[in-house]
């Protein structure tokens, strides 16, 4: 049923009909009362692309996504129960989320170009963040709403939520040498998404604040996938001195690092100690049990929601006008993994 189906069953003007389910004041409570029970009773279901082009918003944030190696993988572990936490936010106020899912094949920046064009949003999410991202550049110049799932060092000022990569490269190289390693690999991205930078910058700290010097050939840059784990596994056991612990920025490359080790001979947690970055479903289920970290996703997702609300004005009564600039906390979850703990004579070794 269409509004003019609703006027014309009422015997009233459409002008009318729109004013009362718009709630205007120059409506009479007795004809808004009549427009509203009838429109419930008639099923009638507002055009919303109509009221979107007149009210210039379409109730509609974007969430985007690079669809590359890695996400096609595992990206629904990781981002499912992100999206939980955003729209569980957004059904307050009545708005949709959709995945833009931008192709390996294309440039992000024109991607994002694209999409703001069609104005087919109110305001965006953008994640895996480049070290130098021309879309924040792109939408600060446009003043389009957004916050980032990650940081980045373009300039400006915009909210970001980005995961403890520092923190936990930290935490892990500690762990390793209070178990007596010194030979300590990592492997981390192969692209140019900040958070490598990051995590690596985390390693090389640690390493210095426990006395050992950084070596650049226990730095493994792979894909953030099993393929990239077992690629990782196999560029270690070539080098003349076969690293004692390995650190990973994604769980999943744990599965791949696992199985070319146990090819080799070497078993992780009893040969050689293991850390992973997040804990998940296939880290519960290597064997042995992977050392990483944990993470609530979907409390992750509302607070990106919130935080990106703040910043646009139909919104922005609702939550803090803070800005955001946050780094979300990660808990060490100690597996089997990292059990392997050396003897003085390896130590000497290393």
């Amino acid at each position: 049923m269409s509004i003019r189906d609703l006027a014309r069953h009422l015997d009233i003007s459409i002008g009318t009909v729109s004013r009362a389910l718009n709630g205007k004041a120059d409506v009479n409570e007795e004809t808004r009362e009549r427009v509203l029970e009838a429109a419930k009773r008639l099923g009638y279901v507002p055009n919303q692309s109509g009221r979107s082009l007149r009210q210039g918003t379409t109730n509609t944030i974007g969430f985007m996504i690079e669809s590359t190696i890695e996400t096609a993988d595992a990206g629904g572990s990781f981002f499912m129960p992100v999206f939980e936490g955003v729209q569980s936010v957004f059904r307050r106020h009545h708005l949709d989320l959709v995945a833009l899912l931008c192709d390996m094949d294309e440039e992000p920046a024109d991607y994002l170009n694209r999409v703001v064009s069609r104005r087919f949003v109110d305001g965006l999410i953008i994640s895996a963040t480049a070290r130098h991202d021309p879309r924040i550049d792109f939408l600060l110049e446009r003043k389009i709403p957004f916050i980032t799932l990650g940081r980045s060092e373009a300039p400006g000022n915009y909210p970001w939520i980005d995961l403890d990569f520092e923190g936990v490269a930290m935490t892990a190289v500690k762990r390793l040498v209070e178990l007596g390693h010194r030979h300590i690999a990592i492997g981390i991205p192969a692209s140019d998404i900040n958070l490598g930078y990051i995590f690596l910058d985390g390693y090389k700290r640690a390493l210095a604040g426990s006395g050992i010097a950084f070596n650049p050939d226990l730095v493994v840059r792979a894909h953030a996938n099993e393929e990239g784990g077992y690629q990782t596994a196999t560029a270690l056991l070539a080098q003349k001195q076969t690293p004692t612990a390995v650190i990973l920025v994604n769980e999943n490359m744990a599965i791949g690092l696992y199985r070319r080790f146990y090819e080799a001979g070497i078993h992780p947690g009893r040969d050689i100690a293991v850390i992973g970055f997040r804990e998940s479903t296939q880290s519960r289920f290597l064997s042995p049990t992977l050392t990483c970290f944990r993470i609530s996703l979907r409390d992750l997702g509302i607070k990106l929601a919130e935080s990106l609300l703040s910043t646009m004005p139909a919104f922005e009564g609702h939550y803090s006008q803070d800005k955001v600039e946050l780094i979300w906390p990660m808990e060490l979850v100690p597996g089997e993994s990292d059990q392997f703990q050396l003897q003085p004579s390896k130590q000497q070794q290393s």
